[in-house]
């Protein structure tokens, strides 16, 4: 590959994510690994396996050698996700929290730290249709 770039991977300890730091990692690339805690136990009776997630995501990146961080959005998942999802409900509409949550959350707090942290791209393990140019790449329905 001619051009190796700092990466960034948002890593939640499965399949996918983890095959994407893999992949990256193959190409020469820079890779560090983010993992972010969106759930709180105090926020809510529900119960979120978090503990679990954060070291299977421990054990991909001791496996391919590559730093991971961790950084906690529990507060901005409830005040930019989960306290609309609420809103919504009450107001007897049926929201989908996945939307807010990929935009706020996994992508937009995600880009954020991982730019703060030196990294050049992000890569998830979620699927997408890339369309447009390599000057002006575009995300497709």
């Amino acid at each position: 590959m001619d051009t190796t770039l700092p990466v960034t991977v948002g890593l939640s300890g499965g399949v996918d994510s983890s095959v994407a730091a893999l992949l990256l990692q193959r190409q020469g690339h820079d890779v560090t690994a983010l993992f972010m805690k969106n759930w709180s136990e105090q926020d809510a009776s529900g119960r979120c396996m978090w503990e679990q997630d954060v070291a299977d995501a421990m054990a991909v990146t001791d496996r391919l050698g590559i730093p991971l961080n961790t950084v906690d959005l529990a507060g901005s998942y409830w005040d930019r996700v989960f306290s609309r999802f609420l809103e919504e409900y009450r107001a007897g509409r049926t929201p989908n929290p996945d939307i807010l949550c990929n935009r706020e959350i996994k992508f937009r707090a995600f880009l954020d730290h991982a730019l703060a942290r030196g990294a050049e791209a992000i890569a998830t393990g979620h699927y997408a249709r890339i369309g447009g140019t390599p000057e002006a790449p575009a995300l497709l329905k």
